[in-house]
């Protein structure tokens, strides 16, 4: 390319930014063509007036799309949001300075100009700041270039003028600075915009080097799903991993995030109770990405369902951060997974409509299954307008608090009855609408509350909340301990859970002891999980109790006449005494060796126990540990334990 061509406004100081453009550029020919723009030609057009987007640069972008220029150079706060299709953005270059500065007759400060006195802006915002300051001044509309509206102080018309400090800069003109004003400005002022064809890569790299997006930092919008960390993606989980910066909902698990090493700011919202303003974190996110951080913005659900998603990817796109966004489970698509009500059904439902549930005009469409956001505190007005629009009385409704979480909770009415409920259900709650719900409605899961360090399956009819109460963690083993174990002159190891079977092993890699040399060793079992955690380290038990039971362990060498054996029970720091006394009383030596600690769980959430009509309890710790969590056991609850020892725990505990 032998010139490139520039096209650029007429006035002076659209045609100086043009040379300070290019003096970043020394080695680039270049020749301009000058054009006077829709907004120069109407002067007459306040620029306090809804103006369209491309006021100054609609005739630019256009000789560009054409080909008649290579690229238009704008001021950056001057560009339309989107660009116009087919033009990109090629280069923003720094601001040397973003500030407002007064320009006024005698140099007077804005604190000394005299009441009454008139000061011209061509700004809304200007306005408004100006007017916080001074409410005696009268605040004048003016247009023109540069040197006319100082021209217009001189001459006065005006008694001050609030321009950009850049452009005096530019024009040689800081001599006219009265003072520099502490006003918010536009994000992107001081800023030039080199703006090009799309897909003209090879002239977009020359100005590369100048380009300060290089160093933003990028912003992503993650769906964390309802609650339960379960439901976030793995795009999700890369994108936290790789954060340096995480500005963060409500979430079920406040301490789900410390496996995150980034920086953790809490945005969240509730009614009545915020954090932050919306303003206020799109421009914590902005500053965060202009620092060269990547930051995350973690919302419950889905980042572009009821979440400002879109408000935010504006706020940014328009100050050319880029955004990425990546989908979360919506808690209205949730609910119909966790409790089994359908948003669609052959013959019943083809239609389904997400709805607010809140706002000075509340929609009631026409859709079969209406599901309703945020609307806890509007059962009533719901319910009333449903019903005006025509929707059966009786049309069945569920309320679904807390989706996801360990203390979801599922309440089924009818339109008529919340009608006239008295009744203030738990919020936040969803509300669904429709046929769909009769699905559950006369039949519900059984809920279950499952306390062990492993979620079971459950049975068939069953929702399990996995609430573990007990944490599992490596034991400090003794150097004696470790000394004895690197000789192995055992007969037998039997292992007593998955944990046992696990620990042993680090333990045995820890201390440079060569597995293989379990081979000359019998292996026992407490029961199939455990031995499918000894497959995996390529061993099958020699004995498996067929009870899932240290009773059964005792029961198998009884039978099997296993006596003056030498065993090691690789085990927890709170393992019961019945496994190795009743051993030893068939005439074995037992070495006991706790290989993996047995705590409760500090961070254990607290439910609601009147949801749940049966607990399961895995562990002797996880009965202790439910006691002192919630003092006493819930009446009128299943409470089943797995094996005798647990079993003979609960007993005593239940008492």
């Amino acid at each position: 390319m032998s010139k490139i061509k520039v096209i650029s406004r007429n006035s002076p100081l659209a045609l100086l930014q043009v040379k300070e453009f290019f003096s970043l550029f020394p080695a680039l020919e270049y020749e301009v063509a000058e054009v006077t723009s829709y907004g120069d030609r109407h002067k007459d057009i306040s620029l306090m007036d809804n103006i369209s987007a491309d006021f100054f640069t609609r005739e630019l972008d256009r000789a560009v799309l054409d080909g008649e220029a290579d690229i238009a150079i704008h001021s950056a706060k001057d560009l339309p949001y989107p660009l116009p299709a087919g033009l990109e953005l090629y280069c923003l270059t720094e601001a040397s300075d973003k500030s407002d500065s007064l320009v006024s007759s005698d140099s007077l400060t804005l604190a000394q100009l005299p009441a009454g006195s008139r000061i011209g802006t061509s700004s809304k915002m200007r306005k408004t700041e100006l007017l916080q300051l001074r409410q005696d001044i009268e605040v004048v509309s003016i247009r023109g270039t540069i040197e006319e509206r100082i021209a217009q102080v001189d001459n006065g018309y005006i008694d001050a003028l609030i321009v950009a400090t850049c452009a005096l800069q530019r024009l040689g003109l800081e001599e006219r600075i009265a003072e520099r004003l502490p006003f918010k400005t536009h994000p992107l002022q001081g800023n030039l915009a080199v703006i090009g064809r799309r897909g003209e890569t090879a002239l977009k790299a020359l100005f590369a080097e100048q380009d300060i997006r290089k160093h933003f930092g990028r912003v992503t919008l993650v769906g964390f799903g309802p609650g339960s960390a379960d439901l976030l993606t793995l795009g999700g989980d890369r994108a936290l991993a790789a954060a340096d910066i995480i500005f963060h909902d409500d979430l079920l698990d406040k301490d789900y995030l410390q496996r995150y090493a980034a920086e953790k700011v809490y945005v969240g919202k509730r009614k009545g109770k915020h954090s932050h303003h919306q303003d206020e974190i799109n421009e914590l996110m902005y500053q965060a990405a202009l620092a060269g951080k990547q930051v995350v913005r973690l919302k419950g659900g889905d980042p572009m369902v009821f979440a400002h998603g879109r408000e935010e990817i504006d706020y940014l796109q328009s100050r050319f951060v880029e955004v990425f966004v990546i989908p979360g489970v919506s808690s209205g698509i949730a609910l119909a997974a966790y409790t089994h009500i359908p948003l669609t059904h052959r013959g019943i439902a083809s239609s389904v409509a997400f709805v607010a549930g809140h706002g000075k005009t509340l929609q009631t469409p026409s859709a079969d299954t209406l599901v309703y956001y945020m609307g806890g505190a509007h059962i009533v007005e719901i319910a009333d307008r449903l019903i005006e629009s025509g929707r059966n009385a009786d049309t069945p409704v569920a309320l679904v608090y807390n989706v996801s979480r360990p203390d979801q909770r599922t309440f089924f009415s009818t339109l008529a009855e919340l009608r006239h409920a008295q009744i203030k259900y738990p919020t936040p709650v969803l509300i669904v609408v429709g046929e769909v719900v009769n699905f559950e409605k006369d039949y519900t899961l059984r809920n279950v509350l499952a306390t062990g360090t492993v979620a079971p399956q459950g049975e068939p009819g069953e929702r399990i909340t996995h609430t573990p109460l007990i944490k599992i963690t490596k034991a400090e083993v003794s150097d004696e301990n470790k000394a004895d174990l690197q000789a192995l002159a055992y007969d037998w190891v039997v292992f007593t859970s998955r944990y046992g079977v696990r620990f042993f092993f680090k333990l045995l890699d820890e201390a440079g002891i060569d597995i293989r040399r379990l081979a000359a060793v019998k292996i026992a079992s407490v029961g199939p999980v455990t031995s499918e955690a000894l497959a995996a380290h390529h061993f099958r038990p020699d004995i498996e109790s067929p009870t899932e039971s240290a009773e059964g362990l005792v029961q198998a060498f009884s039978e099997q006449g296993i006596r003056g054996q030498r065993i090691l029970l690789p085990r927890s720091n709170k393992g019961l005494a019945y496994l190795s006394e009743a051993l030893r009383a068939l005439g074995n030596d037992v070495t006991d060796l706790a290989v993996y600690e047995n705590q409760p769980n500090e961070k254990a959430v607290k439910v609601d126990l009147s949801l749940y009509e049966k607990i399961l309890f895995s562990s002797p710790s996880g009965v202790e540990a439910f006691k002192k969590l919630y003092t006493n056991f819930p009446n009128a609850t299943l409470l089943v334990a797995k094996g005798n020892t647990t079993t003979h725990k609960l007993k005593e505990e239940f008492v």
